[in-house]
């Protein structure tokens, strides 16, 4: 439907843009005091997280169990690469999404379009065997995820002004929709797959994604027009030369597949390098574009420690799915009051305690407003809770097998460092993004998920039982020293953020 188009509605006025009476413009609806719109995203984010978190946990298995067990039987660390690099694929993507967003449909519509490619994806690791379902449907996942999470994200922040004290709990309340689909999703696809098989879990992921789309359609129009306007149309011009730029990306990626340039083996360090690359590019882009204003290219610089203290975070936290699977299925004792639960359902401990966090998390935000600690202390907070988790994993080095109450634990760490930091960088995010690049912003913001994930990737090739010690010691201590560093620069930060909080 058109912006511009106005509809006669029945008994409340003109319902005007994508069908919001003048009555709901001028006293909006909320939602536990947030605007109503909330409740839309909560959803479409929530189902999603399920399918992709439902279809992560169990990825790595498949692809290093025997043929015998239902896997394609990848050497471990091979698989663990994989995992790492596509997760960081995931976020890489979402630079495309964003462009999408900001250059063609703009950020409503390519949230929905984004969601259908997820299903698809999907469906392909569900009825495709072999590697050629496990190529087709993690493009096809990635690319419709990276749409749709960067987009998300950014749309929610369009829902609140800059200067709004609401944002933080708002987007810690979001936060809550994604950890509760990544909580079910795992619980329901780690049955299907051991009890019926691996695609069987694939085929649940595409189904939760159908239900967010249609969730999503049916109650889009409390979005308003947020996120209909494409704040900088592509020209038609232009349009001959992206397609081939698009193209000849294509054909550097074959070439260097056809040499072996780029391997399984190898996944995981050139993604890493590449999105080291891109990101720096994109820095580059906004701090110098003509339409970026002196104060947003600040605000742009502020972002760059705090680029890289998310960046560091997410490349330990990242590895519940790579070396955590793997020491969930080697290592842990999975009897709980007598009954053996899955291995694979290492991926939905965590969740749970931010299910049972965030709502307190959202209530003490909120009601400290600005007397909270700034953003940066919040991050600097966030990567030394990080590094203290890895390290309470030290001391089980010597158990033979871990009972998982203990990991249960230390999952409780994880997730008050993940509340003090990824909701905090989501909603800072929107606050420093500049207009031009409000849904890019959001993709660079992702960029520093996707380093921190294809890291965990490559971090997980040195990880052997034989030297836990070594591994989380080191890894637990490099993440706790950042964190000091970010928190005594945190005051300069917090100058260069011209007034955001």
């Amino acid at each position: 439907m058109q912006l511009a188009s106005t509809i006669a509605a029945r008994g409340a006025g003109k319902v005007q843009g994508i069908g919001m009476t003048i009555r709901e413009q001028e006293h909006p609806r909320t939602f536990f005091g947030h605007p109503i719109g909330l409740t839309n995203l909560f959803g479409v984010e929530l189902w999603e997280r399920f399918s992709f978190y439902g279809m992560l946990t169990i990825l790595g298995y498949y692809l290093y169990y025997s043929v015998t067990d239902g896997g394609l039987g990848l050497p471990q660390s091979t698989a663990t690469g994989i995992v790492g690099a596509y997760g960081g694929l995931v976020y890489l993507s979402t630079v495309l999404g964003a462009w999408v967003a900001d250059r063609l449909l703009g950020m409503e519509r390519t949230v929905f379009y984004g969601g259908v490619v997820v299903m698809i994806g999907h469906i392909g690791l569900a009825v495709l065997p072999g590697l050629v379902g496990v190529g087709v449907g993690l493009v096809c996942v990635a690319l419709g995820s990276g749409a749709l999470k960067a987009n998300a994200s950014s749309l929610l922040g369009t829902l609140y002004g800059k200067g709004d004290p609401r944002a933080d709990g708002g987007f810690t309340l979001f936060y809550l929709g994604i950890n509760l689909g990544a909580f079910v999703g795992p619980l329901l696809t780690g049955l299907l797959q051991t009890r019926i098989g691996f695609h069987w879990g694939f085929g649940a992921a595409a189904v939760g994604m159908a239900l967010g789309l249609t969730q999503y359609v049916i109650f889009r129009r409390n979005l308003g027009e947020h996120g209909r306007h494409v704040p900088n149309p592509l020209p038609r011009s232009a349009i001959t030369k992206t397609i081939a730029v698009m193209v000849a990306g294509l054909l550097v990626i074959g070439v260097a597949v056809v040499l072996e340039l780029i391997t399984l083996a190898n996944l995981s360090q050139v993604t890493t390098g590449v999105i080291v690359v891109a990101s720096i590019g994109y820095f580059a882009i906004m701090l110098t574009s003509a339409k970026v204003t002196v104060p947003e290219r600040v605000r742009v610089r502020a972002f760059i420690p705090l680029f890289i203290a998310n960046a560091i975070f997410w490349s330990l936290f990242q590895q519940i799915f790579t070396v955590l699977a793997v020491y969930s299925d080697e290592r842990m004792n999975w009897s709980i009051f007598g009954w053996t639960a899955p291995a694979n359902w290492i991926g939905s401990i965590e969740p749970v305690w931010i299910i049972v966090l965030s709502p307190v998390f959202a209530i003490v935000w909120t009601r400290l407003g600005k007397r909270a600690p700034t953003t940066p202390h919040k991050f600097a907070y966030g990567v030394i809770g990080m590094g203290l988790a890895f390290l309470c994993f030290v001391p089980l080095a010597g158990i033979s097998a871990v009972p998982a109450l203990l990991v249960m634990a230390i999952m409780a760490v994880f997730a008050v460092s993940e509340l003090l930091l990824s909701p905090i960088g989501l909603s800072v995010t929107t606050k420093l993004a500049p207009d031009a690049f409000r849904a890019q912003m959001m993709a660079l913001y992702f960029f520093s998920v996707g380093l921190g994930t294809a890291m965990s990737g490559v971090l997980a090739g040195y990880y052997e039982p034989s030297r836990e010690v070594a591994y989380f010691g080191i890894l637990g201590g490099v993440a706790v020293a950042a964190g000091l560093v970010v928190f005594v620069i945190a005051g300069w930060i917090s100058r260069q953020m011209e007034g955001v909080h």
